[in-house]
């Protein structure tokens, strides 16, 4: 029987695109005993116009089959954009690279960002659903001949005009495509910004995407958006509270145990913590043993 949450683990430190890090990286997530890793594979320069270059995709491969972790996903492109009509050829190219790197290291889940863009004369937030929602069909049929799952993230907005869908409407976006290599990404902290900036109840946002969610980013914030944006340091930001920290658990307000307590996801669901090792590697072991009882609450309901 699969358990709904099947792995626990981290992303790794995105390196400065020569992958001199990643093997660094990997192993400061495997040392901590975590059983998932999520590689940022955006910031790697692998992909060049939508082409593999081969010889640094053989480098990751070799770095990643160094690690047994039970379940590996690649973060997609931080720019990818079903709603960018300008850009929405090249977007697909680089998703379907995206999948072929997936299949060549064996894991098993794409992150995909949710779609924004700003309004214009003539232009409709349903038109934008209706364009991502064909392109996410379009790239999980790809994904299907893999056997990777593409799971949406929802994000919070960022400029004035912008439309943005809210974790709810991420849910209906899912839905609406219908595919099994679909699913939904509960980001709680960006799903909490968004929810204080648009006057939505945080909580019932999240259970309106659970039932179609398989993979979770769990990082810690005050759900505060962006009123200040500029900072020296960011543990400025950290000290005020604002933005999208990615702060170590129980360092924010997220009432973790009581979510956890109530929500359930799709089965084999794995449980990301975007607390880098840059920042917090001594509150790593300390979050990852909370977030296994975080796994252990849904898995014995």
């Amino acid at each position: 029987m699969t358990s709904i949450i099947s792995a626990v683990g981290f992303c790794n430190a995105t390196g400065r695109g020569d992958i001199s890090t990643l093997d660094s990286s990997l192993k400061i997530i495997a040392d901590t005993g975590a059983s998932a890793c999520e590689i940022g594979i955006y910031g790697e320069e692998i992909i060049s116009g939508g082409r593999i270059i081969e010889d640094r995709a053989q480098r990751v491969r070799d770095i990643v089959k160094q690690y047994d972790f039970k379940k590996l996903s690649l973060h997609g492109q931080i720019v990818s954009n079903f709603m960018d009509r300008e850009h929405l050829h090249l977007q697909k190219k680089v998703v379907r690279a995206m999948l072929e790197l997936c299949d060549r290291l064996s894991a098993g889940v794409l992150v995909h960002h949710s779609g924004n863009a700003i309004l214009s004369d003539g232009m409709s937030g349903s038109d934008l659903d209706q364009m991502e929602r064909e392109a996410l069909f379009e790239m999980a049929e790809i994904a299907k001949t893999y056997g990777v799952r593409i799971v949406l993230e929802n994000i919070f907005t960022t400029e004035d005009g912008q439309y943005r869908q809210t974790p709810s409407q991420v849910a209906e976006t899912v839905k609406a495509v219908g595919h099994d290599n679909l699913a939904a990404l509960i980001d709680f902290s960006h799903a909490y910004i968004e929810s204080t900036f648009k006057g939505l109840d945080f909580r019932e946002e999240l259970r309106a995407m659970a039932p179609v969610t398989g993979h979770l980013h769990v990082h810690d914030s005050f759900g505060l958006p962006y009123t200040m944006k500029k900072f020296y340091h960011p543990a400025e930001a950290t000290a005020l509270g604002i933005g999208d920290l990615h702060l170590p658990i129980g360092w924010g307000d997220i009432d973790w145990e009581d979510i956890f307590s109530e929500l359930t996801f799709l089965p084999d669901t794995t449980l990301i913590m975007e607390i880098s090792a840059e920042r917090f590697a001594d509150q790593q072991p300390a979050c990852l043993e909370r977030a296994l009882k975080l796994a252990d609450a849904v898995n014995k309901r």
